[in-house]
């Protein structure tokens, strides 16, 4: 720590030559035990430099104490004005704490100017009051049987800090007590007479004081409870026994609510622990309070609840968790069905072929053989059919009766009706299955009726023969030119042209064409029913023409050309302003990446070439002229664990000092030895100058101002800077120290 104050002295000592001072440091502050937070416990102010620069920010500081400690810091009044003060963060106790604080407050201005002072804080005893230890200090409960013995309850005990050794008696009272209760001087409280709880005595709030023999105070609170005693039996106050619910109830609701009294407690159930001895997957019952509750699914129309709806069970009730008192109940629940189960059906979707001549009123489905509700009381397991529906369906099909489920034909499905043609002889009826309870669950079921056609109509002809005269070159086809696709197995069918027509080699000679075309009906049957069925057929005739190609010469008038000439210019759009945003972006982040990669250049460089001393260049002065120039010499010093394995004196002052022969790193051999002063002259005249060692702490302090050749270079070989030969050039001394950095720079001294 003697070397980092060290330290920090010589920095200050080196950053500009003027004093930056703490004033009214170092001193001793005062401080009582146990203050709180901000209390001042010395204030101080800082002189600037001569250069008048400010503190930093943040400056002064606690930087170091001894023993450490949090509970001090430095706070701003005004200007230059400060002090410090407590923060609260640790509890100054004379009794049990270090009493003396040495604090090193350091103070820095703008342009490196530091010093550093320590401030003695002590911490004063004050006379503090008794005090209660543990959970006595904030207050106790006490319990005591009841109808016990009066006697011995309890001893109360405090202390007083002042009083290490604790041999000091403290005198104890009682705050108006009541006539139960008594207490010694020496804190023992006793009960006086024998404790009812019953006759209503179940708790006692006492107020308990100590004192000091300087008379100073403290109280604490007692509350003494009264323990009841278990001689009673629980009794049932809830009035019910037999409770009806409804099925389906969420877990977790409540069904019943079981109470019980235990003349003991006088109104306190909290006291009783509630059981079902039963076992019953259905209820749990709440062991504090006494309510039932669902614990999973009850559904009544499932398992042996379908039968008998009715769940019985036995509570127990006792004043302990094991052994005392206790008592039982019977109880009975009533499930009740609801309507929830919808009524349905074992499919929802039904296909029918009916015959084209089928008889109206024939029945064509029953819904009844497939629709059921699972419910198991009337009227939720009841439920009922709505008219049918669909296009087309309400003139051909009908309920019969209404809402049961059973449809029946009353309509035409003559397959080759032209209403029943254009509907597809396909018909969709839709028809609700419903409870009749609320809240009426409903499923809609779709029957696709499908109407079958049947052979129902013989072929006819005018007259019983008939002749027909057909000339031997008559073209049923030639050259086979023509084709039906399909030819078989679809009402529906395409003419289509096999190959071309040949006229003008000769192949081809006929231009209009009669094809004779010949339908039947018996390919849609197999061959087994063929035998057996009627099979129609019918004739048709298509005429077709065939056009030749055309001989006229169309003339034709060429289309003037055009030149289409199309201008493009490049014009600024508002819409697209992105454009010249991002181009603007990239080219300032390609400018900037630059600029560092330059900085990085530069920097590299400095690092890695040495940095050449210029040749000093003297000022040109006219004769009978003198002008004195002024030479600051800056020393930054980092600290090194050297080892110094030589010494030597300075030719200058003659003070020893060690060194390292292979850093040619120095220091005084004894630093806190004062140099001495000297006066010599300037070889151009200059004032007289001095050099004077720094005292104290073991700060460095130096000042030269002026070119004095032998002090100038007994400073700078002391700095490690080397030093001057005889053409006036600054000379690299061989053993220099590495760890030092050392930077001169020629000051001109104003002319007067």
């Amino acid at each position: 720590m003697q070397e980092a104050i060290i330290l920090l002295a010589l920095l200050g000592a080196m950053s500009g030559g003027e004093t930056l001072h703490l004033i009214l440091l170092p001193a001793t502050g005062n401080v009582a035990e146990n203050s709180p937070p901000g209390t001042s416990v010395h204030k101080f102010s800082v002189k600037l430099s001569a250069s008048l620069s400010p503190v930093i920010p943040g400056f002064p500081q606690i930087i170091n104490s001894n023993p450490l400690t949090e509970a001090f810091r430095v706070n701003w009044l005004s200007g230059t004005y400060f002090e410090v003060v407590t923060t609260g963060m640790e509890q100054l106790d004379f009794e049990t704490g270090p009493n003396i604080f040495d604090l090193q407050i350091y103070v820095k201005d703008e342009v490196g100017v530091t010093d550093l002072q320590v401030l003695t804080v002590q911490v004063t005893d004050v006379n503090e009051p008794p005090q209660f230890q543990g959970n006595l200090a904030e207050g106790l409960y006490l319990y005591i049987v009841e109808r016990a013995n009066p006697g011995f309850i309890y001893q109360v005990e405090a202390f007083d800090p002042e009083d290490t050794s604790r041999n000091i008696p403290l005198s104890y009272f009682l705050i108006s007590p009541p006539k139960s209760f008594r207490m010694s001087a020496n804190g023992t409280l006793f009960s006086t007479t024998e404790l009812d709880f019953e006759a209503g005595h179940r708790s006692f709030h006492l107020i308990v004081e100590v004192r000091d023999s300087g008379g100073l105070k403290a109280s604490t609170e007692l509350q003494v409870n009264i323990v009841n005693l278990n001689d009673e039996v629980p009794r049932f106050t809830s009035p019910t026994r037999v409770y009806t619910i409804l099925e389906e109830l969420s877990p977790g609701t409540i069904v019943a609510n079981i109470t019980a009294e235990d003349p003991d407690d006088e109104g306190f159930p909290s006291h009783l622990l509630y059981s079902i001895t039963t076992v019953s997957k259905y209820f749990m019952i709440n062991q504090l309070t006494g309510t039932i509750q669902v614990a999973q699914r009850i559904d009544r129309d499932a398992g042996e609840l379908r039968q008998n709806p009715t769940i019985s069970l036995e509570v127990l009730v006792k004043d302990r968790p094991y052994g005392g008192q206790e008592n039982r109940i019977q109880i009975t629940f009533i499930v009740e069905d609801v309507n929830d189960n919808p009524a349905t059906c074992q499919k929802f979707t039904f296909s029918i072929m009916v015959p084209e001549r089928t008889a109206k009123g024939t029945l064509l489905l029953d819904l009844n053989k497939f629709c059921f509700d699972d419910d198991s009381e009337a009227p939720n397991n009841r439920f009922n059919f709505t008219m049918p529906s669909g296009v087309g369906s309400g003139s051909r099909f009908l309920q019969d009766p209404a809402g049961s489920g059973k449809i029946v034909l009353i309509g035409d499905l003559d397959y080759e009706n032209p209403s029943n043609l254009a509907a597809g002889n396909k018909y969709t009826v839709i028809i609700q299955v419903q409870d009749v309870a609320p809240p009426y669950y409903k499923n809609n079921v779709y029957v696709y009726i499908l109407t079958s056609p049947e052979n129902e109509f013989p072929l006819i002809f005018d007259r019983p023969s008939y002749v027909f005269d057909v000339s031997e070159r008559r073209p049923g086809n030639v050259n086979n030119h023509f084709t039906f696709s399909p030819n078989a197995g679809s009402n529906v069918t395409r003419l289509l042209l096999t190959s071309r027509f040949d006229y003008a080699g000769g192949f081809d000679k006929i231009w209009d064409y009669k094809l004779l075309v010949y339908v039947t009906d018996d390919n849609l049957l197999s061959d087994r029913k063929k035998a057996e069925a009627l099979v129609e057929t019918g004739t048709v005739t298509l005429s077709i023409k065939v056009i030749p190609h055309p001989t006229t010469i169309i003339t034709t008038t060429p289309r003037p050309r055009v030149t289409y000439q199309v201008l493009r210019k490049n014009i600024y759009s508002p819409s697209a302003w992105y454009v010249p945003f991002v181009i603007t972006l990239g080219s300032i982040l390609l400018l900037g990446l630059l600029v560092y990669l330059v900085v990085l250049l530069a920097k590299a460089i400095h690092r890695h070439c040495p940095c050449k001393t210029g040749k000093n260049k003297e000022p040109l002065t006219k004769k009978g002229e003198t002008k004195t120039a002024e030479r600051d010499v800056v020393v930054e010093t980092i600290q090194m664990n050297t080892i110094f394995d030589g010494e030597a004196i300075d030719p200058v002052t003659g003070e020893t000092y060690e060194f390292n022969s292979k850093t040619g790193a120095r220091k005084w051999k004894d630093p806190l030895t004062q140099m001495p002063k000297w006066k010599e002259s300037s070889h151009q005249g200059a004032a007289p100058r001095r050099v004077t060692a720094g005292e104290g702490m073991g700060s460095l302090r130096s000042a030269n101002r002026e070119e004095d050749e032998l002090s100038g270079k007994a400073w700078a070989e002391d700095a490690g800077l080397g030093s001057r030969n005889e053409g006036g050039k600054l000379g690299n001394p061989k053993n220099r120290n590495p760890a030092f950095m050392n930077r001169a720079s020629p000051k001109p001294h104003p002319g007067k």
